[in-house]
């Protein structure tokens, strides 16, 4: 079984340890735990693993976050992959920092990097990993907010927060997404 892992987020050295980009943090700590290499291709960074008689392909889109449905729409057609079988990871700011909630459906919730997967996909019902990144910014202030760099408190939690991240999208990939919700929902 083949399975499209996306990890959204701004590609640039600007962005790289920003909250807007905690998909591809995640992704990069897989990767580094399997010793897998990234490689760029067609709209995006790309990379598989074999995990427990599963196909696993992992992209980092090269679109920018809203944009990020052209990617995810390529790849799951070159791949032949069902789209029961993405899972998107996403930043939200609706979730206390470190907070991992996994659903199958759902609104985009203003988040215009799964506003654009929604647009092209045609639909609301794929798996989406929402990691939260909290909202401890004033009015108005969103949009710097997950633009600027975790904290150095965060820092020191984030390898942790990734490792619980990546257990999950293990979980989706081996034993599916409604018992996986059950497992490592909060």
């Amino acid at each position: 079984m083949k399975y499209l892992i996306a990890g959204l987020g701004n590609i640039g050295p600007e962005y790289e340890l920003t909250r807007h980009n905690i998909g591809f943090l995640i992704l990069d700590r897989i990767a580094d735990n399997h010793k897998i290499d990234f490689k760029t291709e067609r709209l995006a960074d790309r990379a598989e693993l074999k995990y427990k008689g599963r196909q696993l392909h992992f992209i980092k889109p090269n679109t920018f976050m809203n944009l990020s449905g052209k990617a995810i729409a390529y790849w799951l057609q070159e791949l032949k992959i069902p789209k029961e079988n993405l899972l998107v990871i996403v930043d939200d700011i609706a979730l206390p920092f470190g907070s991992l909630r996994m659903r199958t459906k759902g609104s985009a919730a203003g988040h215009n990097g799964l506003k654009n997967i929604e647009l092209l996909l045609n639909c609301q019902d794929y798996s989406r990993l929402r990691f939260g990144i909290g909202n401890t910014f004033s009015k108005g202030q969103q949009i710097d907010f997950v633009l600027s760099n975790f904290s150095q408190e965060e820092i020191k939690d984030l390898p942790v927060l990734m490792d619980k991240a990546a257990e999950v999208v293990y979980s989706f990939c081996t034993i599916g997404a409604e018992r996986t919700m059950n497992f490592h929902n909060q």
